[in-house]
């Protein structure tokens, strides 16, 4: 997820005489645009937030949304971070992290790997500007998503032993958690997410399955079974995926259900006009690159490496975007 990186730049969609515009859907309960428990195991936590205990400022007209079949109440828009280090300054993140908050976002969403693009240098800034804002707002009143890695060589910085490759097994798992949370200032993830699949699965530019990829991948069910240590222990209370097939989705579901492990509540995968999919399983989508990285809106211009900073037009576009959203009933 990308947001908007100067002290500047605010974010006229989202304020108080534009929020009625927000989208609905059924399965769709949070997007995030660009620019700008029930708790299982042995150890239960009091959280404080619940479906009914949520922070929704009285200015705000802002909607939410139970994510799954979580207890999570979400707010239709999340605030991406992935910028947060990289284009921008701790500053400039606490202020746009305060204004969306006064706005009606209660959802916040990071990676382990961030800011983007990734670099050894900058890994881990995106949770360290969040979790020092967080020490200033009551906790409970955020819901806080963050990404374990999944499958790469390009990434093994972000573990001390330094591995060849990153997979989705245990013992990365709980190390990315473990440092997640001291970046994060906070005891507890409410929604873990697996970034990308442990299997290869084409991804990032890749339109269609190379079957010469395939590869040994860690099963579900060992997947599931870190996930739910880190629940009994209080450090987690849901699970999702992002980037994920409709077989990646069925065969977690299929594994949680088979042998008694959490059931994951959401995914985070591209969504829009022009990349669409169908939602099964009381799975909530946490939907991305609505605007499809600029291509719906004519953001791009001359060069893939410039983009129009000019708001008024942004908001213009954004607002045609959701007139034919709803023209198609979608």
């Amino acid at each position: 997820m990308a947001s908007l990186t100067s002290s500047t730049i605010t974010h006229p969609f989202l304020s108080n005489n534009n929020s009625n515009l927000l989208i609905s859907s059924n399965h769709v309960v949070s997007i995030s645009f660009p620019g700008t428990r029930k708790m299982v195991g042995k150890k239960k936590k009091n959280y404080g937030a619940t479906i009914t205990a949520m922070a929704q400022p009285q200015r705000s007209a802002m909607q939410y949304n139970q994510l799954g079949d979580s207890n999570l109440v979400v707010s239709e828009i999340t605030f991406g971070t992935m910028t947060f280090g990289e284009q921008n300054t701790e500053k400039e993140a606490h202020e746009m992290l305060s204004y969306a908050v006064e706005h009606g976002i209660n959802t916040l969403d990071t990676a382990e790997m961030y800011p983007i693009p990734t670099k050894k240098e900058t890994q881990g800034l995106t949770d360290t500007y969040i979790g020092s804002w967080l020490k200033s707002r009551p906790r409970d009143e955020i819901i806080l998503a963050t990404k374990v890695s999944g499958y790469t060589d390009r990434l093994t910085y972000v573990r001390d032993n330094a591995p060849e490759v990153l997979r989705v097994d245990a013992a990365n798992i709980k190390e990315s958690v473990e440092k997640s949370l001291k970046r994060l200032n906070t005891d507890y993830i409410d929604l873990l997410q697996i970034h990308w699949p442990d299997r290869y699965v084409a991804l990032f530019g890749e339109f269609f399955y190379d079957p010469t990829k395939w590869r040994q991948s860690v099963p579900f069910a060992e997947q599931l079974r870190a996930f739910q240590e880190l629940i009994d222990e209080g450090k987690v209370r849901y699970i999702g995926v992002s980037n994920e097939t409709s077989y990646g989705v069925m065969e977690f579901i299929n594994a949680a259900k088979s042998e008694g492990l959490p059931k994951i509540v959401s995914i985070q995968n591209s969504y829009s006009l022009l990349a669409r999919c169908k939602f099964e399983g009381n799975l909530s989508c946490h939907a991305i690159v609505l605007l499809e990285r600029g291509k719906m809106v004519n953001y791009m211009v001359s060069s893939p490496s410039l983009f129009l900073l000019d708001i008024s037009f942004i908001r213009k576009s954004i607002l045609v975007y959701i007139i034919c959203i709803r023209k198609a009933n979608l």
